[in-house]
């Protein structure tokens, strides 16, 4: 077996054996790499990667805002209401080529990917006292 598709059967069994918390975490580290990748191709003139990049980043999003649940958490509609949001803002700074459009949203996320991580490594009912 070459080693890219070690790699990639790596990947897959990590992401079918995940807890739903730990794939939260997985999609937003990727989310955030896929930012800071395409900031930094954009600024390089990669056209290929940019767009590669931010494809992904999109297709993350759009995957976030469709699993979030209102009815569980209404609370969650600013959120979903942010993703939209970012794959608009997205588009536009391809299409304008404009990386502080990028660096924006990954600003934006960065925090939401830490607290995400920190609600996943909490114990459960830690916050319930």
């Amino acid at each position: 077996m070459s080693y890219g598709l070690a790699q990639a059967r790596y990947a897959a069994d990590a992401t079918a054996t995940a807890s739903p918390a730990r794939l939260l975490t997985m999609l937003y580290d990727r989310l955030v790499s896929d930012l800071a990748l395409a900031e930094v191709a954009m600024v390089a003139d990669d056209y290929e990667s940019t767009g590669h990049r931010l494809g992904r980043a999109q297709e993350i999003l759009l995957e976030l805002h469709a699993t979030l649940d209102l009815d569980v958490w209404p609370e969650g509609k600013a959120l979903s209401q942010l993703y939209l949001w970012m794959v608009s803002e997205l588009m536009t700074a391809r299409l304008r080529n404009d990386p502080q459009r990028i660096a924006d949203c990954r600003e934006l996320l960065e925090p939401l990917r830490d607290a995400w991580h920190a609600a996943a490594s909490a114990p459960v009912g830690a916050g319930a006292a």
